[in-house]
């Protein structure tokens, strides 16, 4: 993969802004040119940790579990062939899920239980939908909605893969559904919205991203993820829970979204720790103040844990 694509420069200011200092801002890019570590989350729906470590280690593969409190989540630290990780028996037979560790940290700090009823918005390809699954142990309901028919298939794919047997899938418009479900008076306990963005914390993994770059971009996607959130409010309970996620570093897909919804519904922002070191949500950007608990949302660098880049802030509603 082509990893010599340069930042353009407002890329590289506004980096800058966000970062500590010119020896952060220069890790944060020298990470950037390196090749992602490769992991992968047990599907405990069909296998244990235990077990999945002892055949993947029969393999000859070395692997690592670095968090305690989640043996789920595997590290591959063998090079493997090019697609290897995707073409064994235990990964067509669903035993594990190949996925970014901190695309796992959604639904890590939205804490499904096995009652809940859940809402993942923009649910496709799936990774976070078998993560709730298995957390919730196939037990409540996940409806699983996404826009696109050929993502629709490979989510259907993925969940018969995993065993996942908790979950109604469905194809619309993100804000639509909301519409519907709400002229219905449908509620649900939790949300998450994973929103589709411009993927700046995937520059590693996908670095044409650095090409396909432009503040107009933000401003666009930005304007989409608010209404994309916003529509989501009247289908939580009172008392429920949503996920606000992106895989991107820039404010205006993520605290000014985070910020509009507090400017306009009843809802707070709850704190969230994570078995990763992650860095608060900004309390200003370019002369826009937030809200002084905005600091509890999450913001995770590359450069931090050596993995991708994400950002993820948890709401209550109130009432």
């Amino acid at each position: 993969m082509k990893r010599n694509y340069e930042p353009k420069e407002k890329f590289v200011e506004r980096i800058k802004l966000l970062l500590d200092d010119e020896k952060d801002v220069e890790k944060f890019f020298k990470m950037a040119k390196s090749e992602p570590r490769k992991s992968l989350r047990v599907n405990t729906l069909k296998i244990s940790a235990e077990e999945l470590v002892k055949r993947l280690k029969k393999k000859g593969w070395d692997v690592e579990q670095p968090f305690d409190g989640h043996p789920e989540i595997v590290i591959v630290k063998s090079e493997l062939k090019p697609g290897e990780i995707g073409k064994t028996k235990e990964h067509l037979l669903g035993y594990y899920y190949v996925q970014e560790i901190t695309s796992m940290m959604p639904i890590i700090a939205l804490d499904v239980k096995s009652g809940d009823i859940l809402l993942d918005l923009c649910a496709a390809p799936g990774s976070k939908t078998t993560q709730s699954a298995a957390m919730m142990k196939n037990q409540g309901s996940i409806i699983a909605n996404d826009v696109s028919v050929g993502r629709i298939s490979i989510l259907s794919a993925n969940l018969e893969r995993c065993g996942v047997t908790n979950t109604v899938i469905i194809r619309h418009n993100g804000v639509e559904i909301c519409a519907k479900l709400r002229k219905m008076r449908w509620q649900v306990d939790k949300i998450l919205v994973d929103a589709p963005c411009s993927g700046e914390g995937n520059i590693r993994s996908s670095p044409r991203t650095l090409l396909e770059w432009s503040e107009g971009l933000l401003k666009s996607l930005s304007g989409k993820q608010k209404r994309l959130a916003e529509s989501v409010i009247d289908v939580l309970k009172p008392g429920g829970e949503m996920i606000y996620s992106t895989c991107t570093y820039a404010p205006e897909e993520n605290e000014l979204v985070v910020q509009h919804l507090l400017d306009n519904y009843d809802v707070k922002i709850l704190e969230v720790k994570l078995p990763l070191k992650t860095r608060p949500g900004l309390l200003e950007w370019k002369g826009q103040k937030f809200d002084k608990d905005m600091k509890k949302a999450v913001r995770i660098y590359h450069h931090d844990n050596d993995m991708e880049g994400f950002f993820l802030c948890k709401l209550k509603k109130l009432s």
